[in-house]
């Protein structure tokens, strides 16, 4: 009789013990931001915008290695630049094989945008990995400009989605040792032309992180190196790839160079000082009509930058325990300079506070310098 009435007792009380309650195969998170915005161009009328930005992301854990992914970001704009034609398809398009984005608002300065940019099914074993559908393909080592990173470019001037896009894609990894591993990759296009595929070998050699990777992307032909280690307590790191255009596309570009070299530093001490610079090399850029629509454009490995030198620096530093100040800036070699700074605060265990300024100037013949403006955002967030 004692047994069993302790039984009940015993099984609630290892329940409440941490790592041997039974955990629950489902796991949601994500987050609720609001962000106002002001766009001041240099000599013409200023425009703002108010953003309400939610996420959710939703995992199931299920038997024998399956596991289901969904990441779904809804958003609700409201801003003067809607009035200009296209700006609604630019924020509520979808660049993916499927379409998983709509606008379901549409009224005079309003939009409501909906995107999964996440929704794909994983299976795992000991040695395999099998995973279909969208998600993001990080193939790369350097943390400014990545030409290794074949299927999910992005901009360094997009603070608002961390997460950043995802591909539409196969993806089958085998698992060689403690630190290699091959990836192999096939994301498909709307048009024939277009189909990426690409294979990469993973491995670690004296300390060095590296991979070697070869294959096709969009209209190029693609092989490419990364390597990233440590020196001193400094970190090295360092991409590159060429790409070589297809028969499709031999008339419109010219095989190129992108290359991509970084360190960085972190002191110790109360204020976790630290520096980061960062240099980028095109052998043939691609010159865009103008800064807005180089910035408005969706990035790919081969167009990281306008130029062929850019370079990069950063510092930041803890104001206190609590707020974290960033300064970074790109100088480009036709005269473009773009600076940044942005002020992190914790306000509590899920909120956050976050202010960011970005200035695109330049020579009076550069990209930036044509058109030159200020951005202001400030941004609050709370997480779950």
């Amino acid at each position: 009789m004692r047994l069993a009435l302790l039984l009940p007792f015993s099984a609630q009380a290892l329940a409440q013990i941490p790592g041997l309650a039974p955990q629950s195969p489902w796991e949601l998170s994500g987050y609720l931001k609001g962000m106002t915005s002001l766009s001041q161009p240099d000599g013409a009328a200023s425009r703002s915008e108010q953003l309400l930005h939610q996420r959710i992301d939703l995992e199931y854990r299920g038997r024998q290695g399956w596991r289901f992914n969904l990441g779904m970001r809804n958003r609700l704009l409201y801003s003067d630049a809607l009035s200009q034609p296209g700006y609604d398809d630019l924020i509520g398009g979808d660049r993916g094989y499927w379409d998983l984005s709509a606008n379901w608002l549409e009224r005079d300065s309003m939009l409501g945008t909906s995107s999964l940019d996440r929704l794909y099914l994983t299976w795992q074993d000991s040695l395999w990995q099998l995973r279909g559908g969208r998600f993001r393909i990080n193939w790369s080592m350097t943390t400014v400009w990545n030409p290794n990173d074949l299927f999910n470019a992005y901009s360094i001037y997009d603070f608002d989605y961390e997460e950043r896009p995802g591909s539409d894609a196969l993806m089958l990894t085998r698992q060689l040792g403690v630190a290699s591993e091959l990836n192999l990759v096939v994301s498909p296009s709307d048009d024939p032309d277009r189909h990426s595929y690409a294979v990469r070998y993973l491995f670690n050699h004296l300390g060095w992180d590296a991979q070697l990777l070869a294959g096709k992307s969009d209209l190029d032909r693609v092989v490419g190196l990364g390597l990233a280690s440590d020196l001193g307590g400094a970190g090295i790191r360092g991409e590159l790839s060429h790409f070589d255009p297809s028969d499709q596309a031999s008339q419109l570009r010219q095989p190129s160079w992108v290359v991509s070299l970084e360190g960085d530093y972190s002191f110790a001490g109360p204020r976790n000082l630290s520096v980061r610079g960062a240099l980028l090399y095109i052998s043939e850029p691609l010159a865009p009509p103008s800064a807005a629509d180089y910035l408005r454009a969706p990035l790919t490995a081969r167009t990281l930058s306008f130029t062929e030198f850019t370079g990069y620096g950063e510092l930041g530093w803890d104001l206190t325990a609590l707020t974290r100040l960033t300064l970074s800036a790109s100088y480009y070699d036709d005269g473009s300079l773009f600076t940044g700074a942005s002020f992190n605060h914790s306000l509590a265990d899920d909120w956050t506070l976050l202010g960011v300024v970005q200035r695109f100037d330049g020579s009076t013949a550069s990209l930036f310098g044509q058109s030159p403006a200020t951005l202001w955002y400030a941004q609050i967030r709370w997480s779950f």
